[in-house]
C-alpha cells in the first residue's frame, strides 16, 4: 500500500509537520506503525483503523507518549492519502480536529489527479 501526505498549496505536509515535531521515541513507534501499514495494509499489527464518515477514516495508534489519530482517504485500493494527526487527549474526536480533516478531504477529493500520479 502506497502512503502519501496531503500537502498544502504552499507545498507544507501538515501531518508529516506534525510527526517530525513529536518526541523521538514517539516519532520512531508512529513511523514504524505507519511503515507496517504500507507493508501489510490493513493487516497492520499495533494499529487499529475505524471508518469515522462516508471516505473519511481514521488509524489509532498507541505509544508511550499516548494515543494518537491520523485521519485518512483511501484514493485507490492501494493508495492511502494521510490528511490530519492529533494527540489523543479526549474520548471523542474534538469537533475542530474533526473540521480540519475533512476540510482536507474535500480538498484531495477535488484534486484527486494530483494524488494519484
Amino acid at each position: 500500500m502506497e502512503l502519501k501526505f496531503y500537502t498544502t498549496d504552499s507545498g507544507r505536509a501538515p501531518v508529516d509537520d506534525f510527526i517530525s515535531g513529536l518526541d523521538k521515541q514517539v516519532r520512531a513507534k508512529i513511523l514504524s506503525c505507519l511503515e507496517n501499514v504500507q507493508k501489510l495494509g490493513l493487516n497492520s499489527p499495533m494499529v487499529e483503523f475505524r471508518q469515522i464518515d462516508g471516505k473519511l477514516w481514521e488509524i489509532k495508534i498507541k505509544t508511550k507518549g499516548g494515543g494518537f489519530r491520523l485521519f485518512y482517504v483511501y484514493l485507490k485500493t492501494d493508495l492511502l492519502v494521510l490528511l490530519h494527526a492529533y494527540k489523543k487527549q479526549t474520548q471523542k474526536a474534538p469537533t475542530k480536529e474533526m473540521e480540519i480533516a475533512t476540510k482536507r478531504l474535500k480538498e484531495v477529493m477535488s484534486n484527486e489527479t494530483d494524488y494519484t500520479k
